[in-house]
């Protein structure tokens, strides 16, 4: 009968056991210096070999000829606690035995001494899952056993359990396996298994496998199952992964702006049955590796991919700055967790990258404040005057100031060019003319800016000079433009229409005429003048 793989190479001494040395050696050497504690905990992640390490160290108390702390698997106390013949070793899953009844029989047959072997020794797994009703129950027991009994707890989740349990027992932290500890591991099996495994497939199963060495032999059994040469492209259409080009493409067309063809390689993954949670996984190992190399002297050190590789995020590095590689992140991390949630994954993940297409980049951000500054040091701006001035390639953007009811009719909003406001209004040599293409700009913001298209639906705009004088009667129009986004949108809409660069501005036809006194005002000011 066939035996997957981390069956039948789940191992058998504490030598076996790849990439927990600190535990094996510890466990070894009490073994063979005979001093051997009546309670263990095994806390870790899955897969790290807590319950391996469990009934290797059941075997090897009980061991006839045991060797440096090891069993000898070959006494006939070894082979029954391995065929299941010998019952004094007991295995129990508290996930299913978490009542406070289960205990008590556990505490009853504790009671009674082993019938082949030296110790009775008790292995709970999953012990968090047990009641607070079992936890007391044990209690008195694990703290003071019959000399017989030995208890060995594991867990992943050793926060549960109780302060009272953790001082009884004696604490063994299971690590995470390494990259290099599972490859050598995965390259041995898979040579005395015959299959034909290649460096880098075994590297990208190690990746994969998050340190769990179960999740990776179970990985390895599938893709040797589809054919006896693994390759890294083979595990990559087992696993469900984008694969490192898809990944390459689609953050390419993120730092492009190309939301059409970042959702065509959305598209495409998941018509291929790509996982959209493992596609958001491996672009926040992308943008992670982006920001090792911001952030690292020897980031190879620290990122598992090929040199050929590293030399492809470095490049992309170059072009990004670390506050938004860092806003990437933090955009795929919120999205990693509704994804969990999703109802339709696939949605939630294209939101995530027109979210991260559409956002103003933070490199241009940094350089138009950068270029604001050293106005302002100049003496080329008055820091008085609000207004700003934001360049982004073709775009021309002006941060209107905090109160537009305070502005003069006809005001331009901001005052990019440096001179006086006075000297604006004097330069008026032509006058107001309808601007015609303004629906046209409408249509493009309904692209690119849904909520201002709202809020400017019946309005005009007027050309004077090198201004565009919007004509809105909405009163949240005045709250949208002084945000600077939305400012430009406008100036990238208008760009984009009539091929030339304009500034914003409000027009009012009177400023004394569509002023509307408060009622509330005038009450206040004949009381006060009374």
């Amino acid at each position: 009968m066939y035996r997957v793989l981390y069956r039948k190479w789940r191992p058998q001494t504490f030598n076996d056991v790849a990439g927990q040395k600190h535990v094996t050696t510890t466990l070894a050497n009490e073994v063979a210096e005979g001093r051997v504690s009546h309670a263990y905990l095994f806390t870790g992640s899955r897969g790290t070999g807590k319950t391996t390490c469990a009934k290797i160290l059941a075997k090897a108390v009980n061991c006839l000829h045991p060797v440096n702390g090891n069993p000898c698997n070959e006494c006939e106390i070894c082979r029954g606690i391995d065929d299941g013949s010998i019952l004094d070793v007991i295995e129990i899953d508290a996930a299913s035995n978490n009542g406070v009844d289960n205990i008590r029989d556990l505490r009853e047959e504790a009671n009674f001494t082993p019938v082949n072997a030296r110790y009775r020794v008790y292995i709970i797994d999953e012990v968090h899952m047990l009641s607070t009703g079992a936890f007391n129950a044990l209690l008195k027991t694990l703290e003071e056993p019959p000399e017989h009994v030995k208890f060995i707890l594991a867990t992943t989740e050793v926060h549960k359990l109780p302060a009272t349990i953790l001082s009884r027992c004696q604490r063994f932290d299971f690590h995470r396996i390494s990259t290099e500890d599972m490859t050598a591991r995965l390259q041995y099996i898979s040579g005395e298994e015959g299959i034909e495994l290649d460096d880098d497939a075994a590297v990208l199963i190690s990746r994969i496998s998050d340190g769990a060495l179960r999740d990776a032999l179970s990985l390895l059994d599938r893709c040797s199952g589809i054919s006896n040469h693994v390759t890294a492209s083979g595990v990559s259409d087992a696993a469900g992964l984008a694969g490192k080009e898809y990944v390459f493409s689609l953050t390419e067309c993120i730092a492009n702006r190309d939301a059409s063809g970042a959702l065509t390689i959305i598209d495409k993954l998941h018509s291929e049955s790509c996982d959209m949670e493992r596609l958001c996984e491996e672009l926040v190992d992308y943008f992670r590796n982006l920001m090792i190399i911001k952030t690292v002297k020897a980031p190879q050190d620290i990122i598992l991919c090929t040199p050929s590789e590293l030399q492809r995020y470095r490049d992309r590095a170059e072009k990004n700055t670390l506050s938004g590689i860092l806003e990437n992140l933090s955009v795929l991390d919120k999205t990693a967790a509704e994804l969990r949630l999703s109802t339709n994954k696939r949605v939630t993940m294209e939101m995530a990258v027109i979210k991260l297409t559409v956002r103003e980049n933070a490199a241009d951000i940094e350089s138009r404040i950068e270029r604001l500054e050293n106005r302002f040091d100049s003496g080329q701006v008055n820091p008085a005057v609000r207004g700003t001035e934001a360049k982004s390639g073709k775009e021309e953007a002006s941060a209107p100031p905090e109160k537009t009811e305070d502005k003069k009719p006809d005001e331009p909003i901001g005052n990019e060019s440096g001179i006086k406001k006075d000297e604006d209004r004097s330069e008026k040599t032509e006058p107001d003319v309808l601007f015609n293409a303004w629906p046209e700009v409408l249509e493009a913001l309904n692209i690119s800016d849904k909520p201002l298209t709202g809020i400017l639906s019946n309005s005009s705009a007027y050309v004077r000079n090198d201004l565009i004088l919007i004509n809105c009667d909405n009163p949240v129009f005045s709250q949208f433009i002084r945000q600077p986004t939305h400012a430009s949108a406008i100036i990238k809409a208008v760009y984009d229409i009539t091929g030339r660069k304009f500034r914003l501005g409000v027009y009012k036809t009177s400023l004394k005429s569509t002023e509307k006194k408060d009622p509330l005002a005038e009450l206040l000011g004949k009381i006060n003048n009374s």
